[in-house]
């Protein structure tokens, strides 16, 4: 017997995308993975921009990331011109980034992938029985968001950082500000590993290669080559730098799908909160390695539901590091912009951490400063086809379950990434394909 089955609406992410499935005698015989987000054209609208326009322009391509773009476009820019940035700079720009992780995982894990586990629709009905953990994500929030906007000049798409440095430096007042905040920020960062520590974790995994930066000495964020563990969890003797990225990953399109998919060396990997620990668990914070141990959890791990749990664990990391990173940059001072120019045709390659995983932008200028040629693979892109090769692993077991279990079973995997697929075009509608005769779910 044939089954098709389609997902058509996935909720609880950040875009749209389609499933379609086709079951033959128990397995799988076709499984398609689709973003259904119209195209954005970024990569075309930064063309023949100056190179200062980069990171301005790439940050509205996602109002949740728009830190990350901003950073990623400049760290790109600043690596065609040969352009090296301050050590203050470096920090505010590791702090900006770092608001934006607390606020985008507080979220993901809160408002999209808590309500699976406890039985609720949406957030909104998580605030009868469960107000508390409403409140302590909203805390975690507005600690993130007040970091953003002291160092980035607003919430949403920062107006501070630019190519060569910061036009505004955020007051020692302000820093302070955000320092009590964080603060009293750590306990509802621990609260959260503990509470996602004990929610049941489906008894999934399949071995696949985690990619994430990696530097050695630090839980890296803008800084580091490319490692990529093996599906036995050891690390791979092809870690390489992020300039050689076209050696190792390419981008393909699926006539069934508006975002591009990406392979490294041919195959799907995983890029994320559980790739980073997996790749980098020991330089996490004491306190963060420490309640990975007492929640039971081991990495590295090839279950891709263990991604929220490794997001729980970046925000104690972070909540806790970026405290401290305010008061040592209490008495940062606006230092004089170094505005490079382009003194020839160029090329520059960034690789930085975001949410959810490695964000790649690439820019050729000409001698004039404009850009020639852009590239922006996001996380979701590159995670499109690991995701699709999880599903089609996943639904043999789900296949005794009743149908609405299935869908709920397969949207809580594709959730599990934290998709960002309106940055991927670049939820679920499940499509069981059906011969006549066959059954739909």
């Amino acid at each position: 017997m044939t089954t098709t089955i389609s997902l058509s609406h996935i909720t609880k992410i950040e875009g749209h995308a389609t499933l379609s499935l086709r079951i033959e005698r128990g397995r799988v015989a076709e499984c398609e993975l689709s973003s259904v987000e119209g195209s954005r054209y970024f990569e075309g609208l930064v063309k023949g921009r100056h190179f200062s326009e980069a990171s301005e322009i790439t940050s509205r391509i996602c109002g949740i990331c728009s830190c990350a773009h901003t950073i990623a476009a400049i760290s790109a820019v600043e690596n065609a011109l040969g352009a090296k940035p301050s050590r203050q700079t470096l920090l505010l720009r590791e702090l900006l980034m770092i608001g934006e992780r607390i606020r985008s995982h507080a979220t993901h894990l809160y408002f999209f992938a808590l309500p699976d586990f406890v039985g609720c629709e949406s957030a909104l009905a998580l605030l009868p029985k469960r107000r508390a953990d409403v409140e302590r994500a909203l805390r975690l929030m507005k600690a993130g968001n007040a970091i953003i906007s002291a160092v980035g000049g607003r919430d949403l798409h920062p107006v501070s950082a630019t190519v060569g440095g910061f036009l505004k430096v955020p007051s020692q007042g302000d820093l302070e500000s955000v320092a009590r905040l964080l603060d009293a920020a750590v306990e509802d960062a621990v609260a959260t590993a503990r509470l996602f520590g004990e929610l049941p974790l489906p008894g999934f995994s399949r071995p696949t290669q985690f990619m994430s930066l990696y530097n050695g000495r630090s839980y890296p964020l803008l800084s580091g080559g490319i490692r990529c563990s093996s599906p036995a969890g050891g690390v791979s003797a092809r870690d390489f730098p992020p300039g050689d990225f076209h050696k190792f990953v390419s981008e393909y399109h699926e006539p069934h799908s508006t975002a591009n998919f990406v392979v490294k060396d041919g195959k799907s990997y995983a890029v994320g909160a559980l790739a980073r620990a997996n790749n980098n668990f020991r330089f996490l914070s004491r306190e963060a390695r420490s309640l990975a141990g007492e929640c039971g959890f081991s990495f590295p791990s090839a279950n891709p539901f263990a991604n929220n749990f490794a997001q729980c664990l970046e925000l104690v990391h972070y909540v806790g590091g970026a405290a401290g990173l305010c008061r040592e940059l209490a008495g940062c001072r606006l230092e004089p912009l170094v505005a490079p120019r382009a003194g020839g045709a160029c090329r520059g390659i960034a690789a930085v951490e975001v949410p959810r995983g490695v964000l790649w932008h690439e820019y050729e200028l000409n001698s004039a400063g404009e850009i020639a040629f852009a590239n922006i693979v996001t996380p979701t892109a590159q995670n499109l086809r690991n995701m699709q090769d999880d599903v089609a692993a996943f639904v043999p077991g789900l296949l005794k379950l009743p149908r609405g279990r299935i869908v709920l079973e397969l949207e809580k995997l594709i959730r599990a990434y934290d998709p960002c697929f309106s940055c991927s075009t670049h939820f679920l509608k499940v499509k069981w394909l059906k011969p006549r005769g066959a059954l739909v779910l």
